[in-house]
């Protein structure tokens, strides 16, 4: 019943810390396209694909003190840190969780911005479009952002270097 919470858990023993909720669903959604195990569903919200399951178990978690949760003011917002807790690994222990994959490609897209994993994710949602048409796509909803056709070529580099990746890491 909790092997979806043990899968987070084993994502933040793994990065260390995830900083901002924007960036922990885009990553959690990205790792789910590169056939991570995540079941969470997700839908087109404001800043790209957002899963409401996410956020509620997320919220579980940090209830349960499986994740500490700091909230810190930044200009005008609050970011928030997400680290694993001494209780939360071990119940990750107890439950004997594996990734499949070991220091890769969550580690990687934990490097990345939020602002980047938010146009990954976004093409990554409209994989069943043809490039223009996701480059429409990103130009309209995405205004705010002024994504660069520069920052979508860069956006399919990576995403082919995950997808390259993730074919010998997950099974």
């Amino acid at each position: 019943m909790l092997n979806e919470h043990a899968k987070l858990l084993a994502v933040f023993k793994q990065t260390g810390e995830i900083v901002g909720r924007k960036k922990l669903q885009k990553l959690i959604y990205i790792a789910k396209k590169m056939n991570f195990p995540f079941f969470e569903k997700y839908q087109f919200h404001f800043y790209g694909p957002y899963s409401e399951e996410l956020n509620l178990r997320m919220e579980e978690m940090c209830h349960l003190s499986f994740v500490e949760e700091v909230r810190e003011k930044k200009a005008g917002y609050y970011q928030y840190r997400y680290t694993l807790s001494e209780q939360g690994d071990e119940f990750l222990n107890l439950s004997n969780y594996e990734l499949p994959e070991e220091k890769g490609i969550l580690n990687e897209l934990n490097e990345q911005s939020a602002k980047f994993l938010e146009l990954v994710s976004t093409i990554l949602y409209f994989d069943d479009l043809p490039k223009e048409e996701v480059a429409d796509k990103v130009y309209t909803l995405k205004a705010k952002q002024n994504y660069t056709e520069t920052d979508l070529e860069e956006a399919y580099q990576f995403i082919d270097r995950l997808k390259a990746s993730s074919q010998g890491q997950v099974s």
